[in-house]
């Protein structure tokens, strides 16, 4: 199909999906560096463009909170944040996922405070993971537009019915202009139709949300959230490819470069992939057989894909942009570890970098790259290891 080319930065790419997607209700609250998200779309209303209704609020609190409201009238729905946007809001995500609302929400990742810093890490978007919503991440901004499309359909399902975040690397990706493929209006439309509220307001059938729940239903709730996230594995797949289809563009849950015959594996999520794969191409010429595992879906964890990547690897260096404190890695190691266990043994490597925006070179990754290889072949167990941090 014959697609225009744009140039947008990464955060006006998810402003344009969202757009086509023909959203009834926006809110949400400037914070750097998502900002330029919501006034791209703030434009859209004002100019005509965008047939909705835009909210302004004083707070990511209250963004949330009308989105839910919203939503649960049956609108489509649309929010975005970072870093303490996301933590003030963060009383509001497990109630969106517990209401079991098809809510949309970009996140331009940016580390959390303190001290401040308005530069990217994944600490935002990393501690979301246990709130039972869909998260998807994109490496630039073409993924950033298709997977805010893609979010839709899938959060959508009938089978689902669960919000979804997209995030994209702050800066980096959210403030960088590329040139985007957009679909015509009317292939978006009739890829998303309408959609079909599982909520209606009706006074003649009262329904209540959100109610006290003690320990005689709590459970079932939560368990009934579990069946939706393992539902939502199975339309994220039949989703990618029929976005394939409409759009010629290839997604799977985890992206893989050169990973077939790799030694070892570089897994990393966000615009690094990108700079890994320059990094496993220099591996190569230097006779290192390296490749990369790229993480597109994060939750549900495609625990398959992870295994049959990394299975016949001899090591796998975990890149992090994310700290956990006090645990033994961070969450991409213990996913991908979790995803081999009693299936195999491939020696795991954990190396935190980048928090608050600090660099990571293609020579860092070589290193480490090899470090991981030179333990694996030794039986070194060690630790968390922060490249690119001073003494």
């Amino acid at each position: 199909m014959e697609q225009k080319l744009i140039g947008l930065t990464g955060n006006d790419a998810i402003a344009y999906a969202v757009k086509q997607a023909k959203v009834d209700f926006i809110s949400a609250y400037p914070i750097t560096p998502q900002t330029f998200t919501v006034e791209t779309l703030s434009r859209y209303v004002a100019n005509g463009e965008l047939d909705a209704k835009f909210v302004n609020v004083e707070s990511e609190h209250s963004a949330l909170s009308a989105v839910i409201g919203a939503a649960l009238v049956g609108a489509r729905t649309f929010t975005a944040t970072s870093s303490q946007g996301l933590a003030l809001m963060f009383e509001e995500l497990p109630i969106a996922s517990g209401l079991r609302l098809p809510i949309v929400m970009s996140m331009s990742t940016r580390t959390l405070s303190a001290p401040i810093n308005i530069h990217n890490d994944h600490s935002d978007f990393l501690v979301s993971r246990d709130l039972g919503w869909v998260m998807l991440y994109a490496e630039d901004g073409q993924e950033a537009y298709d997977m805010t499309l893609m979010a839709y359909k899938i959060a959508e399902d009938k089978s689902v019915l669960l919000p979804a975040m997209v995030g994209i690397d702050g800066f980096i990706i959210s403030h960088a202009i590329q040139g985007i493929r957009v679909l015509d209006d009317r292939e978006v439309e009739g890829h998303l139709g309408i959609i079909n509220p599982r909520l209606k307001v009706n006074v003649d059938e009262p329904l209540t949300f959100g109610p006290l729940c003690f320990t005689d239903t709590f459970f079932e709730f939560k368990r009934q959230q579990h069946e939706a996230m393992t539902n939502a594995y199975g339309v994220v797949m039949r989703t990618f490819a029929d976005y394939e289809k409409l759009s010629g563009r290839k997604y799977s849950p985890v992206k893989n470069y050169m990973t077939e015959d790799a030694d070892v594996i570089i897994a990393a999520m966000g615009s690094t992939v990108g700079t890994a794969r320059e990094t496993a191409r220099r591996l190569r010429n230097e006779g290192i057989k390296a490749g990369v595992m790229g993480f597109t879906l994060f939750r549900p964890l495609p625990e398959r894909e992870i295994f049959e990547t990394v299975k016949n690897a001899k090591a796998v260096a975990v890149l992090e942009k994310f700290i956990s404190y006090g645990a033994a890695a961070g969450p991409h190691y213990l996913d991908i570890l979790s995803s081999i266990y009693g299936r195999g043994h491939v020696p795991l490597y954990d190396f935190v970098y980048g928090l608050g925006g600090r660099e990571m070179t293609k020579e860092m990754i070589a290193h480490a790259a090899k470090v991981s290889l030179s333990n694996a072949r030794e039986g070194v167990r060690v630790g968390v290891r922060f490249p690119g941090v001073r003494d």
